[in-house]
């Protein structure tokens, strides 16, 4: 696979500073004992109250470090809100966009994930486009239907500039693999994978599109981590429950 791998550890609403100073201590002393050896890209979101914290403690490492959204507006008066300046300002480079959990309990649709998108990429983020289908629809064969409205909406909002969009990273998360304990089969995520890579290759192009990341979520662990990541259009996870671990994160890493 000629892109390099990335795991990326999303927290949710988990974690004190200490629990998240904590957290992220054991997964640097977890790689510093790997000697270097780590063969991906490393990513952890903390919540917001945990960024700057979190940010100073693997400052100097290999770890980056992103946010878990934010609003498409530029700085006003949008209360709670947060801009991605606000996040590159205490050291963010990724986010994470149009989780399933933002689309199905705050009603964010494709139009605003694709929207924030382009606000990630004003503000000098690299986003990470979450796209999936629940169970009903893979139940009633709609997966691949799913998937291109959630994937052709990004398209208009993609900047012009060619190694802006080698920056994009999609994760594939199907709703109902995440935090049941159920994943996808390799297959399944392979075939997901291969159907958004084609829509890449048609609208932006070969040379862009085996470049643009996509990222596996649901249920990933340890033990099933490296056959997962051994499929040639998965190039890493997007982590949830087992982040929140240092032994079953490295695991993961360990997965490439």
């Amino acid at each position: 696979m000629s892109r390099r791998g990335l795991v990326a550890g999303n927290w949710k609403m988990n974690g004190l500073i200490e629990a998240a100073d904590a957290l992220v201590s054991g997964i640097l002393a977890g790689l510093a004992q790997r000697g270097g050896k780590v063969q991906c890209d490393v990513l952890v979101c903390p919540p917001f109250t945990a960024i700057q914290s979190v940010g100073k403690r693997i400052a100097g490492s290999a770890i980056k470090l992103g946010g878990q959204n934010m609003s498409e507006h530029t700085p006003g008066a949008h209360t709670g809100e947060i801009t991605g300046q606000m996040l590159t300002n205490i050291g963010c480079s990724f986010v994470i966009l149009g989780h399933s959990e933002r689309r199905s309990m705050y009603g964010e649709d494709s139009q605003l994930v694709s929207r924030k998108m382009a606000s990630a990429y004003r503000d000098g983020l690299t986003p990470i486009v979450c796209v999936g289908e629940t169970l009903q629809e893979r139940e009633s064969g709609k997966t691949l239907d799913v998937i291109r409205g959630q994937v052709s909406a990004i398209f208009p909002n993609l900047p012009a500039d060619t190694a802006k969009r080698e920056q994009l990273v999609l994760a594939y998360e199907p709703v109902w693999a995440i935090g049941t304990g159920k994943t996808a089969s390799p297959e399944q995520a392979q075939e997901v994978h291969a159907f958004i890579r084609g829509m890449l290759v048609e609208q932006l192009g070969g040379g862009v599109a085996n470049k643009v990341r996509i990222l596996y979520g649901g249920s990933v662990k340890p033990d099933n981590a490296k056959v997962i990541f051994s499929k040639p259009d998965v190039d890493g996870g997007l982590i949830g429950g087992a982040a929140l671990k240092p032994e079953d994160f490295l695991g993961i890493i360990d997965g490439f």
